[in-house]
């Protein structure tokens, strides 16, 4: 009689073959009479090994309720139970359940592809001997290979990128995500308001109308070379901690290069156009020059009023600013001594909130000391994004660190993982994006 493991991983089988067969359909295709009756064979098929398993978990369930344990069987055997207390329960008290850490399935098939090198049967075992759970052994059994490596289950990889979008500064600050379909996408936009007037008797009703502009997205690959530890990978059995480490690994570099893109890219060279290339001209304002209280205080509000003046809805504004800019401002004093502007503790400017990342540089302009601050209404920024992640992985390729060295993850004792998503990135009014130019506050 085969075991439960035997049959999930039978059951995992039959499933593979019916989303290869289902891929086919979803690809354009056509089943033909045979594939529909080989489809239905194998749901039927998946119906009974579910049945079966559902039964031998109740077994188990009812064998493991029933058992005694060896030494209180036999003292039960020569003595009479003692009477309960009373008022005491004879049931146990309620174990709240650890919480699974977000995104440890992710870092479970990763650890288990890199283990069984790529062997994607033999990931699964060991997923499975080593308790990583039955939704990452039956993921490793039904990967897909794809063009620059595995193909990640959606509600895995959908984990990962909801643990990068409060890394993300853009995502943080509101922009809102949408789902490409075949990778890409179409939004309206309006372009040009109806002329709306008062006329006078007899007078015919002027024609105006409003004219439209189209927000496209398509796919841009975002690619991530992640060093891991092999100690880390090849550790045999579920650790929270482990999995963390991996996880942070894997959403910090993917967060911090996808910031630079929504933020500074220009568009080019199979990149997303950031906020800066989008910004219009008469958006972009240059600094007062010094940095004054009351010309820094201009400027902020010369950012605001380019929005509102253009009426812009102002669902989430907020700002984008470096680090270098965020402290000069919240160490900013009057002239008795106080915080200017108080809030910026609380992550707030003027009643907006602030989001600080090192992806806006500090060494602009002539002087190489200029930074910008941003000031955009998310609620109108999209992000459409493909929510399934690529992984692969290697242990002899080499890598350039932060500093430009070039390093062996086969001399260090480390697994290259890369990680593939892909993603473009938009405003549906270029009018709610202003931003301050040449701000060497704090240099």
């Amino acid at each position: 009689m085969p075991t439960i493991n035997e049959l999930r991983s039978e059951r995992a089988k039959v499933n593979a073959s019916v989303q290869a067969l289902a891929q086919i359909e979803a690809s354009g295709g056509t089943l033909t009479a045979e594939q529909l009756t080989e489809f239905a064979g194998l749901q039927a098929k998946f119906g009974e090994l579910t049945a079966q398993i559902t039964r031998m978990e109740a077994a188990e369930t009812i064998a493991a309720a029933a058992a005694v344990p060896v030494d209180r069987a036999l003292n039960a055997a020569h003595q009479p139970a003692p009477p309960p207390a009373a008022g005491a329960s004879a049931s146990m008290p309620a174990r709240p359940r650890t919480p699974e850490l977000p995104g440890a399935g992710m870092s479970r098939m990763v650890r288990a592809l890199v283990v069984a090198g790529g062997n994607q049967q033999i990931a699964a075992k060991f997923a499975m001997d080593n308790q990583f759970g039955e939704d990452v052994a039956m993921a490793l059994n039904t990967l897909t290979p794809g063009a620059g490596g595995v193909l990640v289950p959606a509600n895995m990889a959908r984990e990962v990128i909801e643990l990068w979008r409060p890394q993300s500064v853009v995502r943080r600050l509101g922009a809102r995500s949408l789902p490409l379909t075949n990778g890409n996408i179409t939004l309206p936009r309006l372009k040009g308001g109806a002329v709306v007037g008062y006329i006078g008797s007899d007078t015919d009703i002027p024609t105006t109308g409003q004219t439209f502009d189209n927000l496209k997205l398509s796919a841009k690959k975002l690619t991530g070379l992640v060093p891991i530890s092999n100690d880390l990978l090849a550790y045999a059995g579920t650790s929270p901690n482990v999995d963390k480490l991996v996880v942070d690994d894997l959403t910090a570099a993917m967060s911090s290069r996808e910031d630079k893109a929504f933020i500074r890219d220009d568009g080019t060279l199979d990149t997303p156009k950031g906020l800066l290339a989008w910004a219009l001209s008469g958006f972009k304002i240059a600094a007062s020059a010094g940095d004054t209280l009351q010309k820094i205080e201009n400027d902020l509000n010369k950012l605001i009023l380019c929005l509102e003046a253009v009426n812009a809805n102002m669902g989430a504004p907020g700002w984008i600013m470096s680090p270098r800019t965020f402290r000069f401002l919240e160490g900013l004093r009057d002239g008795n001594g106080n915080k200017v502007y108080p809030e910026m503790k609380d992550g707030n400017l003027k009643g907006y909130p602030i989001g600080k990342t090192t992806q806006v540089p500090n060494n602009l302009g002539a002087g190489s000391n200029a930074s910008e601050l941003y000031f955009v209404d998310f609620n109108d920024c999209f992000i459409g994004e493909d929510e399934t992640l690529l992984i692969d992985y290697s242990k002899e390729a080499t890598y350039k660190d932060e500093g430009g060295n070039v390093v062996s993850a086969f001399q260090r004792d480390q697994t290259l993982v890369r990680v593939i998503a892909k993603h473009d990135f938009g405003p549906r009014h270029q009018e709610s994006i202003a931003i301050l130019t040449g701000v060497t506050w704090g240099a």
